[in-house]
């Protein structure tokens, strides 16, 4: 299972990116990224209740940001998301004109079934 939890002030979205070649191999890139999972101050949200394990791959991707994109978790694997927020299912490598770049964050669940990731300020 994987979790956010959103310890600040503020309604926070966050989408995350995991390996998945069997869904997105060949032009997709390997990688399947799902979002949004909107989260209140205090709130939490599971996006993926499966064994992290089972994917086979101990490192995952996520970005999250604020209402105003003032605040955001981000890093370097672009990934195209709908420019108008809408909710997303993709392959990596694959977006289109209506489409914005936001860039993930690459993280280590290590061999856990289950992980936690608490986004703070």
């Amino acid at each position: 299972m994987l979790k956010f939890v959103n310890a600040t002030t503020q309604d926070i979205w966050v989408s995350y990116m995991f390996y998945s070649p069997d869904v997105c191999s060949d032009e997709g890139g390997n990688w399947q990224a799902i979002g949004w999972y909107h989260m209140a101050p205090g709130g939490s949200t599971v996006p993926y209740a499966n064994d992290l394990d089972d994917v086979h791959n101990r490192y995952w991707c996520y970005y999250a940001e604020n209402a105003d994109r003032s605040v955001v978790w981000a890093g370097p694997y672009s990934v195209y998301a709908p420019e108008n927020g809408a909710a997303f299912n993709r392959c990596y490598q694959i977006g289109d004109t209506a489409s914005r770049i936001i860039g993930m964050r690459l993280f280590d669940v290590g061999d856990n079934d289950n992980f936690t990731m608490t986004l703070t300020r």
